[in-house]
């Protein structure tokens, strides 16, 4: 089925070609932005070829129809390539509302990042809600999951494991010496890791990408509370290097 791309309707836009009273369709205006501001109509150059087809195109929900069904029309009646994925996310909602001016509810994103950083806030975006879904903020929710997640879990992780290398190895990675059976069992569940990860990010799955990542986060604590390699360094120094050897690498593929 056709799609009209003008409309007489109004006055005001931009004029269609040798006919005044047609006023171009303002989302066939607005859309091509995309391609222009990657260089089009010049398709051969370098900024053109780099951006276009986007390998996916995220937009608000309310908005989708215009961005999966007109845009891909458009683009091909031009005989260009639709983006290969179009991804619709979610609204936030500020503890159970709408945001509103006239509430007074309004978050201002800025203000967030200078009092907790942009990385904080980012994690929580990601990981509260899956990406996709509607989700509700809160300041307390925020605090809450950033103390759990990344103070806690991560942060502590880090803390005892870099400063037991920097006290107790030099500052060095340790050489590791026979593994065991637990050791074994950390290591496994970094195996893989990066392929999940990269496999749900692909499906826009950002909240399962965190929640495998803090799985090994997890287990990484739990692993070195039950090694103690703090009490090693004595009695069993060579011990104490392929447990933190083993941290050291569980550090490692969380960060990768």
């Amino acid at each position: 089925q056709d799609l009209s791309v003008s409309r007489t309707s109004f006055q005001w836009g931009i004029s269609v070609p040798d006919d005044s009273k047609h006023i171009m369709y303002v989302w066939l205006d607005a859309l091509t932005n995309y391609i222009t501001a990657s260089g089009y109509p010049d398709t051969g150059s370098a900024l053109f070829e780099k951006f276009w087809p986007a390998n996916i195109h995220v937009v608000g929900k309310d908005i989708l129809r215009f961005h999966a069904v007109y845009w891909p029309a458009f683009l091909m009646s031009a005989g260009l390539e639709p983006p290969q994925r179009v991804f619709a996310h979610g609204w936030w909602t500020v503890e159970g509302q709408k945001m509103s001016k006239s509430l007074g509810n309004v978050v201002e994103p800025f203000e967030l990042v200078e009092r907790f950083g942009l990385d904080p806030i980012r994690y929580f975006l990601l990981r509260e809600v899956p990406f996709g879904n509607d989700g509700d903020f809160s300041e307390s929710g925020l605090v809450h999951r950033v103390n759990s997640d990344l103070s806690n879990d991560l942060g502590n992780l880090s803390q005892r494991v870099l400063s037991m290398i920097f006290k107790n190895c030099g500052a060095a990675l340790p050489t590791p010496g026979e593994f065991s059976e637990d050791d074994n069992t950390l290591l496994a569940k970094m195996e893989g890791l990066l392929k999940q990860v990269r496999t749900a990010m692909e499906q826009q799955l950002c909240h399962r990408a965190l929640e495998d990542i803090w799985v090994l986060v997890r287990a990484a604590n739990s692993y070195v509370d039950h090694q103690a390699p703090w009490g090693l360094k004595k009695s069993e120094p060579q011990r104490m290097n392929t447990v933190l050897y083993v941290l050291a690498e569980s550090l490692r593929h969380t960060g990768i």
